[in-house]
Order: structure tokens, then sequence, then C-alpha cells
């Protein structure tokens, strides 16, 4: 049975391999152009910055170095129901130095189709089991980010030897470049 958590709140996750499932759905616009959202994962130390620019997975780089986190591939319209973008974990091949994976969703071109998380609705982040499909918990948003066009949906981190999921849900405007300021 699925945890539903709030922000904030910190789950530990017990399988070393799981899924990282990010679904949404947007609004009829009057910006007239569509929407794309991009799901993308920071792989982060000790000290919050990227082991290497390698471990920045997202739609242009759809693997970590050590294989242990793999995005499946770019919806690029976020179009039906369930999940829009899903990310493979295998903790057991993750890198020893790795101490946090930040989970983001960005809405590409946001300043010039004049989009935002405001036009978005029935965000989430799950956690589910590959093999039975079972999920494990859920995060679903239900902030209203009017400006925002970028938001940290979660995060799984290394607390004494035990992987923890955090329900962030954290918005920033700005894009993917942003972040990678943050991290490097």
């Amino acid at each position: 049975m699925a945890i539903n958590l709030q922000k904030g709140q910190r789950e530990t996750i017990d399988a070393p391999k799981f899924t990282i499932g990010l679904g949404w759905d947007t609004n009829n616009s009057s910006t007239g152009t569509d929407f794309d959202l991009d799901a993308s994962l920071f792989i982060l130390d000790e000290n919050k910055k990227l082991l290497s620019d390698q471990h920045f997975v997202f739609y242009n780089n759809l693997k970590s170095p050590d294989g242990a986190v793999e995005h499946t591939g770019d919806n690029l319209t976020g179009d039906g129901d369930g999940d829009d973008e899903q990310v493979l974990v295998d903790l057991s091949r993750i890198d020893s130095k790795v101490a946090e994976i930040c989970v983001v969703v960005t809405i590409h071109d946001a300043e010039n189709r004049r989009q935002n998380f405001g036009q978005v609705r029935n965000s989430f982040v799950r956690v589910f089991d590959g093999n039975t499909n079972q999920d494990i918990l859920k995060y679903e948003l239900e902030e209203d980010f009017s400006i925002e066009t970028a938001v940290e949906f979660g995060r799984i981190y290394k607390r004494d030897d035990k992987w923890k999921f955090e329900a962030v849900g954290v918005g920033m405007k700005g894009g993917l470049q942003d972040y990678l300021n943050r991290y490097q």
C-alpha cells in the first residue's frame, strides 16, 4: 500500500530497484503553444554538487555513468493518464560518492511560451516497484505555482546507510540552467 506524502514528509525506500513516475496535466492555455515539461535528475555528492556533468540525467543524457539512474525518454506533450515520464533507479549500482538525487521538473522554453506551473494541474511524483507496479509512495503537488517555471518535486538521499525520499515541492522562476548553476 502506497504512502501518500505531504510536503516536507520523508519516508524510507526499502527497495533497491524502483521506478520514479512523474505526471501532470496542463490547463487549456491562452498562450497558444503546447506545454513540454521535462523531468531531470541531479545526482549529487555530500556537498550538493554534481559528481560530474554525466550525473545530470535528462532528455539529452538518459543514463548515469554507473547505470544506476536511467531516464526512459522525453514526453513532449504530457497527454494521457498516468506517468508522463519515468526514471529507473537501481541503488545497488549507484556510485558510493552519491549522497542525494534531486528530482526536478521544468517547463521547456517557458519564458518564450509565457507558461508557468500555475497552468499545470494534477502534478505528482511516485515511487513504485517496477516488478509489481505497486506504489511505494506518492506525493501530489497541491500548491499553485503562479510564476514558477521549475519545481523540485522531491529528493532521494542517503542517511545512516538507508535511502529516503523527501517530498520537497519547491518552485522557482527559472529553468534547467538555473539548477545546473546551483549544483555545479
